[in-house]
């Protein structure tokens, strides 16, 4: 096994600004490095090998904080930038209910935290192996202000608007910034490629991405993708077509095994060659984890 160095847990976090209105606080992606331990878990395997960033939108002393990282280190890191920055008034909003976007909530429990009525039933459904996971998110803290669908806020004078939309997650929800052409994207996008997490949904996902193109955004920030690519303003809008490629390609393996025997290099050449999407080496075990969850529907 290759030497692992453990580095403590924050330590490595870094504040980008892709735009003069948003923070953007990334860690991961350190070759040979590892942030919790070196046996399997969903910290480092799920999230810090691959990359992870989660935004805070800022006008004047009010913010909006999407997400609230991998761990409690990373949470207080992030509301003490914020803090020194000048804000004053934070709510929090939940993109979906899996464990590496959730596990920050504690240190923002004073705060409003919003969430879609799917992400609360979610986070309750699954509360035992959250709390109970390697690291641990316990305790648990729930949202406090559940929606139903498309929600308008402001941070300041600027527009918020939030969307559902069904895409790796049945409960995703997608932040939106209209005056600035800006889509936080949570794990509805990812670059180089999506994360299935909700195989038999992947139809549904397709139908999803192909609304979400229609917005027309020109600028989209994942919660997982190339920290230069974050920090210079996001990605276009042809990461969503590189991601409907992508899912078509890969419902299409169920009816041709030449397709699922592919690694992700040979899977996703054409978008590599155009430079629409970097590769980076993790991903092979996620595409290649994609691929069984895909070849064992019914």
């Amino acid at each position: 096994m290759p030497h692992v160095t453990l580095l403590p847990l924050g330590s490595t976090m870094r504040v980008l600004r892709p735009h003069p209105n948003l923070y953007a606080f990334y860690d991961g992606r350190i070759e040979g490095a590892r942030a919790w331990s070196a046996a399997p878990n969903w910290l480092d395997d799920g999230a810090y090998a691959l990359g992870v960033c989660v935004y805070a939108v800022v006008d004047g002393t009010d913010a909006i904080v999407y997400d609230t990282h991998i761990s409690l280190a990373h949470a207080r890191a992030m509301r003490r930038t914020l803090e020194e920055a000048g804000v004053r008034t934070i709510r929090v909003v939940l993109s979906h209910w899996h464990d590496d976007h959730v596990a920050g909530n504690e240190v923002f429990a004073d705060c409003e935290i919003i969430a879609l009525a799917a992400t609360e039933r979610a986070l309750a459904a699954h509360r035992a192996a959250l709390e109970s996971g390697d690291p641990p998110i316990r305790p648990l803290v729930m949202p406090n202000h559940v929606i139903t669908g498309p929600t308008r806020l402001k941070v300041g004078a600027l527009k918020v608007e939030l969307e559902p939309a069904e895409i790796h997650s049945h409960d995703g929800l997608i932040l939106l910034l209209p005056e600035l052409g800006i889509m936080l994207a949570g794990d509805t996008l990812e670059e180089p490629i999506t994360y299935v997490a909700e195989p038999e949904r992947l139809g549904a996902h397709l139908e999803e991405l192909q609304r979400v193109k229609g917005w027309g955004y020109q600028h989209i920030l994942p919660n997982h993708g190339a920290p230069d690519a974050i920090a210079a303003g996001g990605y276009g809008p042809e990461l969503i077509d590189a991601t409907i490629r992508y899912v078509r390609k890969l419902i299409r393996t169920r009816t041709d095994m030449s397709l699922a025997d592919q690694d992700l290099s040979t899977f996703i050449a054409g978008d590599l060659a155009t430079g629409t999407l970097t590769y980076f080496g993790p991903y092979e075990e996620v595409h290649a984890n994609n691929v069984k969850k895909v070849m064992a529907l019914p």
